[in-house]
């Protein structure tokens, strides 16, 4: 797992002081866009390969409310990869270790026209790094 952490700023939150249910999902492509930097394929060099990746499905179950200020850990792990479509889990926890999101997203690949990719035949290194990341779900 790849840890991001985001600090809640005030604008995220609402009326109510918790933050917004929509960043979370914002939280997520940060932590994602870290997490492929991390393994060396951020996004500047997906692009110059040609590669994009479009979000198909996310989902976000909101356990507790997080607040302004508080900082947030997002573990990002592979939890599929069939060479087409990658799916990636976040598990997000606040200063004090409480689980306070779970999530998931789903992507494909596609050439900057829209073609689908499929990287085990396109581009075998990127997918190798993603399969050696594959880790069960708990």
């Amino acid at each position: 797992m790849q840890v991001y952490q985001h600090y809640i700023q005030y604008y995220e939150t609402d009326r109510m002081g918790i933050t917004h249910h929509s960043n979370y999902i914002r939280f997520m492509e940060e932590a994602r866009v870290s997490f492929l930097n991390k393994i060396g394929w951020n996004y500047a060099k997906l692009e110059a390969q040609g590669i994009i990746s479009p979000v198909v499905a996310v989902k976000c179950k909101y356990l507790k409310p997080s607040t302004f200020a508080d900082t947030l850990s997002i573990d990002v792990s592979v939890t599929k990869f069939s060479g087409v479509k990658l799916t990636l889990a976040y598990k997000m926890t606040n200063q004090d270790g409480v689980l306070i999101c779970k999530g998931q997203s789903e992507h494909c690949f596609t050439t900057m026209d829209g073609k689908i990719l499929r990287l085990n035949k396109d581009h075998p290194k990127f997918s190798q790094s993603l399969t050696a990341l594959i880790v069960q779900e708990n």
